[in-house]
Formats: structure tokens, C-alpha cells, sequence
């Protein structure tokens, strides 16, 4: 016989009413019919308490099968019951007292636990002229949390404005940048001769470096870099997004 039909013989042979041994044990009356039905179980402070109320013993509610969410009771717990009851009534109040406090320091301790805080990474957020990232050194910027939303690998990100990376980058979305090396296809931050560039970043065999805008109707808008130059170029970043065909390899 389980416990809860065990709780619910034990309390009828008393002549307790749900609603009268649920005062006597602090509970509400909903909780001993979750008790008896089954769906929950008294919390250790709860269950001395129903003992001592019902005058009865574990072997009594728990007989052939105590089954509960937390499985049987172990030995040290049935010894530390079987204890109890042996305490006088003085020293079970004393029991129950320091229960109740250890639960309401532990509950107290669990709901007071802030919530792990996210991750947070600058969203640079300067205005930029068409098709190029706004600065990401030397500027304001803004803490954004880095959530479901966001890639947990991003270390930052960048707002981008203009058409020349549409349709894939829209004007004015953001983009999520972390510090992976660029492949081929992939899209980067730039900076050139001090100007900033989001671009498709590809290296021929001969050291040509190309920054191709996603808009092909922008193509007036890429960046050819020749070896020996005395341009500069340094890559801040790589955009995360799946690579895209290069154009004229695609």
C-alpha cells in the first residue's frame, strides 16, 4: 500500500479532516491531498510533524512500499524518525524548531541566488557612411548582453550601415564579430587607410587582396589591395555568418 493511502487511513482512524490536520501540521489542505493522491511528498520538518500528530510510526505509513520522488528511505534517515520519537516532547519541539529554521535558511538561501548575469559585449554604434562598419577602437559604444539571440562566440558588434552588403547585412542591422581568423568567404571588419569596411575577404595566389561588397550592384564600393602597396589594412574581426560564394566563383 502506498503512503499517501497509508496518510489517508491513518488520518481518517484519527478523525482528522484534511482541512484540520493540515492546520495542526502548517500546511494547507490542498497539500495533504496532494499527500494522499500522490502527487507530492511532505518535506522532512512536515513529515516529524505527521508522525507526532498521527501517533504513529514510518513502518506504519510506509510499510510494503515507501516510494516517494526521492526514492526509499535510507537506514540513517529511519533511525534518525525512529529517534525522534523517542525524544520527549520537549526535545521534539526543539527537533522541529531547528528543521523549520535549517528549511527557511535553505529556502531563503535558494531564492535569494541571483540569476547568473550574461555575458556582455560593446555594440559599436557610431554612424558610418554607406556600406561601412562604424569604428570599433576609439569610440562610444554600448554594453549589449549576450543572450539566446546572440552567438555566445561574439566579442563584439558592429552596426552597419548602407546597401552594399544587402541583402545578406541590411542597412542599419548589427552584425556579431569574434577574432577567428579569416578563410576565404568569409566577412570581416576592416579598416583601410583609416576608412572602416565590413567586406567579403579573399587572398588570390599572387597576394591581390580583395574586399568585395555581398551587393553586386555595389561593386563600385570594393576594396582591391595590391602587394607593395603602401596602403594599409587591418582586419578587426570576422563577421559570424555562414560563408557565401565569391563572386565569379560561386
Amino acid at each position: 500500500m502506498s503512503f499517501g493511502s497509508q496518510l489517508k487511513i491513518c488520518r481518517e482512524e484519527r478523525g482528522y479532516t484534511r482541512p484540520a490536520l493540515a492546520e495542526l501540521l502548517g500546511v494547507s489542505a490542498s497539500a495533504i491531498s496532494n499527500y494522499e493522491n500522490g502527487l507530492s511528498f511532505p518535506k522532512e520538518d512536515v513529515m516529524l510533524r505527521l508522525f507526532d500528530c498521527l501517533g504513529t510510526d514510518p513502518n506504519t505509513l510506509f510499510q510494503d512500499s515507501f516510494l516517494t520522488g526521492r526514492g526509499v528511505l535510507t537506514n540513517s534517515e529511519r533511525r534518525l524518525i525512529q529517534r525522534y520519537r523517542g525524544l520527549s516532547p520537549l526535545g521534539k519541539e526543539s527537533v522541529r524548531s531547528l528543521v523549520d529554521a535549517l528549511c527557511a535558511y535553505q529556502d531563503e538561501a535558494e531564492s535569494g541566488k541571483p540569476d547568473r548575469e550574461p555575458r556582455v559585449i560593446p555594440l559599436y554604434r557610431s554612424p558610418a557612411a554607406a556600406g561601412y562598419a562604424s569604428p570599433v577602437f576609439g569610440e562610444d559604444f554600448d554594453s549589449i548582453p549576450v543572450t539566446d539571440d546572440v552567438p555566445q562566440a561574439a566579442e563584439f558588434a558592429v552596426r552597419i550601415q548602407g546597401d552594399s552588403m544587402s541583402p545578406y547585412i541590411a542597412d542599419n542591422s548589427i552584425v556579431y564579430v569574434n577574432r577567428d581568423p579569416l578563410s576565404a568567404g568569409d566577412v570581416g571588419i576592416f579598416c583601410v587607410d583609416g576608412d572602416m569596411f565590413c567586406k567579403q575577404y579573399y587572398k588570390d595566389p599572387a597576394g591581390v587582396v580583395y574586399l568585395f561588397s555581398l551587393n553586386r550592384a555595389r561593386s563600385d564600393a570594393d576594396v582591391i589591395l595590391f602587394p607593395g602597396s603602401s596602403r594599409t589594412l587591418v582586419c578587426f574581426g570576422r563577421v559570424i555568418m555562414h560563408t557565401l560564394p565569391l563572386p565569379g566563383r560561386g
